[in-house]
C-alpha cells in the first residue's frame, strides 16, 4: 500500500470562522500530528478569520457569492496549472475534496488522470441554502442538484456528520458509499464548570432570569427570526425570560433592532465562548440546514439542555425528552410552546442538562480522526490503478 498523503480541497478553510473551516483545520493538525504529509488548496480573503490556519494553504481563484449580504463568502472557480503544477510535486496518494465547486470539480478531474483515488466530505446542506435565498439561487437549484447526483457517486467514499444526512442525500438522489465522518468536541473547554454568575450579573441578568442562548454566526438562514420570535412571545407570559445572543455578522443590527432587550455579545471563542453557552439556561437553536450542529454540541457539553429544530444534523444529537425537545422547523408556535413546556419545571431543565453533558462525552476529536484516518487507508489499500 502507497505511503498516505493527503491532498485536500475545499471552499472555505480560513476566510470564514464557521463550523466546516474549523473541523477541516482540525483535520489538518490531526494528520500533521501524526506525520501524513497533507496539503490544503481553498480560496480566502484579505482578512482571514482564521489566523494562523494549520498546515500548508494554497491560495486559490474565488469570486464573491452572489447573494446580497453574503460577500464575505468565496466560490472557488477552477483549479488553475500553476496549482496543478504544485500538487504534482506533492505526489499525493488521496484526493479529499470538500466541496463541489470549480476548485473540487478541477480536482477530481486531475485525480481521475493521474490515477489517484477520491474521497469526499458532505459538510454543507446546499440544496437547503438554494431554496432559502429562492429569489436569487432558483435558477441554479436543478443544475446544481444534476451536478452534485454526477459528482458523489465518483468519489470512493462519502464522509457525512450523521446517518440523517445520509437519509436526506439518499432522498436527494445522491449515490455512492456513505460513511460517517462524526464532529467532536473539547469537553475540557466546554464544560459546566464554566457556568460564571458574575458573568450573568455583568451582562444584566437577574440571578432568576431564565437565559435562552443563541449561538451562531449571524445571518437569517440560522432561522434567527424564529429565535427572536420564539423569545418574544414567552417575554409576554413570562418577563424573566431574557435573551442571549453570541455571535456577528450581517444581520446582527436588524436583529438587535428586533430584540431590543436582548444581550448582544458579539463574536465570542474559547473560555469566553464556552462561558456563555455554560451561562445559559437553555440553548434555542431553530436552524434547520446544519449537517451536523456543532454550536448544539457545544452547549450539549456545557450541560445546556437544547430546544433544536427537528431536521438533519440537531436531531442526531438531541434526544426528544431526554436531552431537550425537537420542533417543527419554521413553526414558531411550535419552538414556543416547547419553550415554555421546558422552562415550566426547574428540576427537568436540570437533569436535562445533565444528560446533554452525559451525551457529549462521546464525541472525542482525536478518536473520530483516527477513525478517519483508518478508513482513508482502507480505501488506498483497496485501490486498483487502471493505468500501468
Amino acid at each position: 500500500m502507497s505511503e498516505l498523503r493527503v491532498a485536500l480541497f475545499t471552499g472555505n478553510y480560513n476566510h470564514i470562522r464557521d463550523g466546516v473551516a474549523l473541523t477541516l483545520n482540525r483535520l489538518v493538525e490531526y494528520l500533521e500530528r501524526q506525520n501524513i504529509p497533507v496539503v490544503i488548496f481553498a480560496p480566502s480573503g484579505p482578512n482571514p478569520a482564521i489566523h494562523p490556519h494549520q498546515g500548508t494553504l494554497n491560495v486559490t481563484p474565488s469570486i464573491s457569492m452572489p447573494v446580497p449580504g453574503r460577500k464575505e463568502y468565496r466560490v472557488a472557480t477552477h483549479f488553475p496549472a500553476k496549482h496543478k503544477r504544485k500538487l504534482e510535486a506533492f505526489q499525493p496518494t488521496l484526493i479529499h475534496i470538500a466541496t463541489p465547486d470549480g476548485l473540487g470539480i478541477g480536482a477530481l478531474k486531475w485525480a481521475k488522470r493521474h490515477d489517484i483515488p477520491v474521497v469526499s466530505s458532505y459538510h454543507t446542506h446546499f440544496l437547503s441554502y438554494v431554496d432559502y435565498y429562492k429569489f436569487f439561487l432558483r435558477p441554479v437549484k436543478w443544475p446544481f442538484k444534476k451536478m452534485i447526483q454526477w459528482f458523489y457517486p465518483q468519489c470512493r467514499r462519502i464522509y457525512v456528520p450523521s446517518q440523517s444526512m445520509i437519509k436526506e442525500l439518499e432522498v436527494e438522489g445522491i449515490t455512492g458509499d456513505m460513511k460517517i465522518w462524526a464532529r467532536g468536541i473539547d469537553t475540557k473547554l466546554f464544560s459546566p464548570i464554566r457556568r460564571d454568575n458574575n458573568w450573568r450579573k455583568k451582562m444584566g441578568f437577574a440571578e432568576d432570569d431564565i437565559v435562552v442562548s443563541f449561538v451562531s454566526r449571524l445571518v437569517w438562514e440560522k432561522e434567527l427570526r424564529t429565535y427572536i420570535e420564539s423569545v418574544h412571545r414567552m417575554q409576554q407570559r413570562n418577563p424573566k425570560i431574557r435573551a442571549l445572543v453570541v455571535g456577528d455578522g450581517p444581520a446582527k443590527q436588524e436583529a438587535q433592532e428586533k430584540l431590543p432587550n436582548g444581550v448582544f455579545t458579539g463574536f465570542c471563542s474559547g473560555e469566553n465562548l464556552a462561558r456563555a453557552y455554560a451561562s445559559s439556561d437553555l440553548f434555542l437553536f431553530p436552524s434547520y440546514t446544519e449537517t451536523f450542529g456543532n454550536v448544539t454540541l457545544e452547549a450539549m457539553a456545557c450541560g445546556v439542555p437544547c430546544l433544536v429544530a427537528d431536521a438533519i444534523g440537531s436531531s442526531s444529537l438531541v434526544i426528544d425528552g431526554e436531552n431537550g425537545r425537537l420542533a417543527k422547523p419554521g413553526d414558531v408556535l411550535d419552538f414556543s410552546n416547547k419553550l415554555e413546556q421546558m422552562i415550566f419545571s426547574p428540576s427537568t431543565l436540570l437533569e436535562m442538562g445533565f444528560r446533554s453533558r452525559k451525551l457529549a462525552l462521546k464525541y472525542k476529536w482525536d478518536q473520530i480522526n483516527e477513525s478517519l484516518i483508518t478508513d482513508y487507508r482502507s480505501v488506498l489499500s483497496d485501490f486498483q490503478p487502471t493505468q500501468n
